[in-house]
């Protein structure tokens, strides 16, 4: 964009949403912080809590500020993107503990940013995706107010690395096979840590989950598991949409300014957010 000459200013690409900082307390005193995205007008709007990718190990909400940016503009709905903390100096279950207490505040906090708490979904791409999904299966257990929907990105649904898009994306950029491995490595804190749900998500108990949408980049090790994960939804009966963008590669969903697959992923997403909240 800087060699067209172009704006690469945030705010003016997907302009009318205003930014906030804001601290999540934890249990044991520890602050998380959150970039809140919030749409112009009076609400209330709906809220979209939303989780980075980067493995658990690196990642930002401003990293990503594009996506959650341009969801707040199209689903017109008040995004939380979390800070959660990081491995290896947060092994799991850390981010996955932050996701839920993230989640858990947004359902009682959100109206001091025009937000609705009755209308409530959750959102993240890939290790974001994952916590996704698995914060709203561990929020409906625990009976926390339940979301509206989820919208996974690329997600990591299982452990295993001998899948489809494993073998044929092993050495994909900008994430391939090793990387995988390299995360896993760095988050989990024994290999027994693979089984557990909230990682192996397609082993998880699905039938609590609400509407799920799962997007997919073709050129991605994570294509199969979106697939699997769909397949499970199914099993189970839990409504699932998935799409699968032909031609572009893990982390495509945030650059709408430069590829048209994301452009049409992200109004995609936003569209499947606003039907979630009529219901």
């Amino acid at each position: 964009m800087k060699k067209r000459g172009e704006d690469t200013d945030p705010s003016k690409l997907a302009s009318g949403v205003t930014t906030i900082d804001a601290t999540i307390p934890l249990q044991d005193e520890t602050q998380l912080t959150a970039t809140l995205y919030t749409p112009t007008g009076p609400g209330p709007f709906p809220a979209v809590v939303y989780f980075h990718g980067g493995g658990w190990v690196m990642g930002s909400s401003q990293g990503y500020d594009a996506s959650a940016r341009t969801l707040a503009k199209g689903a017109q709905a008040v995004v939380i993107s979390v800070d959660y903390r990081l491995a290896p100096e947060y092994k799991f279950p850390t981010a996955w503990d932050d996701a839920l207490a993230a989640y858990k505040w947004a359902t009682t906090n959100v109206g001091r940013w025009r937000g609705d708490p009755r209308r409530l979904a959750l959102a993240g791409e890939s290790s974001g995706g994952n916590l996704a999904i698995s914060t709203a299966i561990s929020a409906v257990a625990a009976g926390v107010t339940r979301p509206k929907a989820v919208i996974a990105i690329y997600p990591v649904t299982q452990t295993g690395s001998t899948t489809e898009s494993y073998v044929d994306s092993a050495n994909a950029r900008p994430l391939n096979k090793a990387m995988i491995g390299w995360f896993l490595d760095k988050t989990l804190n024994s290999a027994a840590d693979k089984m557990d749900p909230r990682l192996d998500i397609i082993h998880a108990k699905l039938s609590l989950l609400p509407p799920v949408t799962i997007i997919n980049a073709q050129i991605d090790p994570l294509r199969s598991d979106g697939a699997m994960f769909e397949e499970a939804l199914k099993q189970v009966k839990v409504k699932v949409t998935r799409k699968e963008y032909e031609g572009v590669t893990h982390q495509f969903f945030g650059a709408a300014a430069v590829l048209s697959a994301a452009k049409n992923a992200q109004a995609f997403a936003a569209e499947q957010l606003k039907d979630a909240f009529k219901e």
